[in-house]
Order: structure tokens, then sequence, then C-alpha cells
């Protein structure tokens, strides 16, 4: 009798093998996926993505824009308050041009910024009420701007965090005479 054809052996893989190869097969459906809709959806207007909150422009002392994400948010520095430029009932106060220049200085476009929340999240203007730092240096720039006489204290409660910080650093300016404290007969804050 003739001996039968050998039959090959087939292992079976084990299941860790099995599990390896379906998760590089999901990685590389994942990334052949986004390497094709990511340019897709930006170019469909959506804008840019900030992974870190970035400045995209600088209303006036105490208010700027930061693209989070893709999403563009008006940020009101808490706790300060710069002499009025852009209120269309107001002329333009003592020293709000120098207050604006001031803060475009310190947070020019693109900057990135870390934002620090107090109570409240937003204001009766939807703005997002913020203590802003620069991510490069860890500079807090509401503290930096009442330091230096740009900026009065504007203590709203309970978003209140740093107030007693920003009453000593404006106590300091207006002993000094720095800025408004010098060039002007009534600060910003002082009329209300």
């Amino acid at each position: 009798m003739q001996a039968s054809p050998a039959r090959p052996s087939f292992k079976r893989p084990s299941s860790g093998r099995l599990l390896l190869a379906a998760l590089i097969a999901v990685t590389v459906t994942a990334f052949v996926i986004l390497r094709i809709a990511v340019p897709w959806i930006t170019a469909s207007g959506a804008g840019p993505f900030a992974a870190v909150p970035t400045v995209t422009k600088v209303i006036d002392g105490d208010t700027i824009d930061v693209r989070i994400g893709r999403q563009v948010r008006r940020i009101r520095l808490i706790g300060i308050d710069t002499p009025e430029t852009k209120d269309p009932r107001k002329a333009v106060q003592c020293f709000g041009k120098e207050a604006s220049a001031r803060t475009a200085a310190l947070l020019p476009p693109g900057t990135e910024v870390r934002l620090e929340r107090d109570v409240e999240e937003t204001d009766v203007y939807d703005r997002t009420l913020a203590y802003v730092y620069r991510a490069s240096d860890g500079l807090f720039v509401n503290l930096s701007l009442v330091a230096e006489g740009l900026a009065d204290t504007l203590r709203i409660a309970p978003n209140t965090a740093h107030a007693a910080a920003f009453a000593e650093a404006a106590a300091r300016a207006r002993n000094q005479q720095l800025g408004l404290w010098k060039a002007c007969d009534q600060p910003a804050g002082a009329e209300r």
C-alpha cells in the first residue's frame, strides 16, 4: 500500500497575535482616514486649530481675542480695568491708547497663553473671564498691567482670587506715580 501524502499542518495563531494584528490594522486605517479627512475639514472653512490658546487680536487694554481649538473667544481680563478706547458712547480715556499698546506688546497675535478661570466663566457681554498668563515665560499679564500703572483694579465678586495682589500692585504704582497715575486726573475705574 502506498503512503498517503503528508498533510500540511497549520498552526492556529495565538489570541495575542490576532489581537496585535487587529490593533495594527485599526491604527493604519485610522491614520489613513485622518490623512484624508483632516485637510478636508480644515479646507471646509472650520478655520485653523490652536492646540494651545493663542492670541489672535488685542481689542483694548483689558480685552483680547484668543483662538481655542477652532473657535475664537473674546477674553476679558479679570480684576483689572484699563481706560476705554473702544466704547462708542465715550471718548478715548486718558492713557487708553498706551494701555492698549502695552497689552498688544505683551500679547501680539500668535502668542500662546494659559487662561485661568475664577468662579464665573463669562460676563454679561458673553466674554470669557480669565486671568491670562503668557505660555512662553509665565508672565501674569493682568498683574503686570496693574503693576506698570496701565490698569486700575476692578473687583467684581465672586471673581476675586487675585484681588489682594492687584490692590497691592495698584497701590505701589499709584505711590510711584506710574503710567495713568501720573498722566490722568481720574483713572478709568474711579468714575464708577
